[in-house]
């Protein structure tokens, strides 16, 4: 199996990136900075309309400063944004489809797209092991350092999606080989995707379900 040397530390924090770059599809909205979706929000909008990927983890960039309700009714979403220190900065689009919500007094229409892209294609958990069955892809776990040891996928290198973009270095020599990634649940995994399609890797595979399907389906872990 090839392997990568990628040394992670335990504890990582979401920081500010000097490599995050707009989504080159003029009709997404915001920019990806380390495996987060940036969404700004101006102080004089009131209808908001913004297109994003599933599996993406948004955060809003505010104009001005304070806290806002962020409430999408059919996903039984409801939180306060920015969130506090002690929890997650994000809110992850687990289900694609189109969304009405409210941010504060704003109301608007949230897109969640889907990932098409000629270079990606998503398995099933069978369709993954027929792929490990007859192949020798590259896998690469993208969850965090304490879910990777709880249990991974045999033969896999982690590369959490939010240290990604920083270290494409270490996996630019499989650019035209195939790869396999997959998260606990298929959204992260969707996300690392379109990371590495935009730095030019021309064959990757995402496990749509995760992990967590895989292991459900009867497949071995380590």
């Amino acid at each position: 199996m090839k392997s990568f040397r990628l040394i992670i530390p335990f504890l990582f924090i979401f920081i500010s990136s000097c490599m995050a770059k707009p989504a080159d599809n003029s009709s997404l909205s915001g920019m990806i900075e380390d495996g987060l979706r940036i969404l700004s929000v101006d102080e004089g909008s009131t209808e908001l309309d913004f297109t994003i990927y599933r599996g993406d983890y948004i955060v809003f960039d505010f104009e001005k400063a304070g806290s806002y309700n962020f409430t999408v009714p059919s996903l039984e979403i409801d939180t306060i944004m920015p969130k506090p220190e002690t929890e997650k900065p994000y809110v992850k689009m687990k289900e694609s489809g189109e969304y009405s919500f409210t941010l504060g007094e704003r109301e608007g229409i949230i897109r969640v797209l889907e990932l098409v892209e000629p270079h990606y294609r998503e398995l099933t958990a069978a369709e993954a092991s027929d792929l490990l069955a007859n192949t020798d892809p590259v896998i690469i776990d993208v969850r965090t350092p304490g879910e990777f040891e709880n249990a991974h996928i045999a033969g896999a290198e982690l590369l959490p999606v939010q240290v990604l973009a920083h270290n494409l270095d270490k996996i630019m020599q499989y650019k035209d080989e195939d790869i396999l990634l997959y998260c606990q649940s298929g959204n992260r995994s969707t996300v690392a995707a379109k990371i590495l399609i935009d730095s030019g890797f021309t064959n990757i595979s995402n496990l749509r379900y995760g992990i967590g399907d895989w292991i459900r389906k009867g497949n071995p872990v380590e």
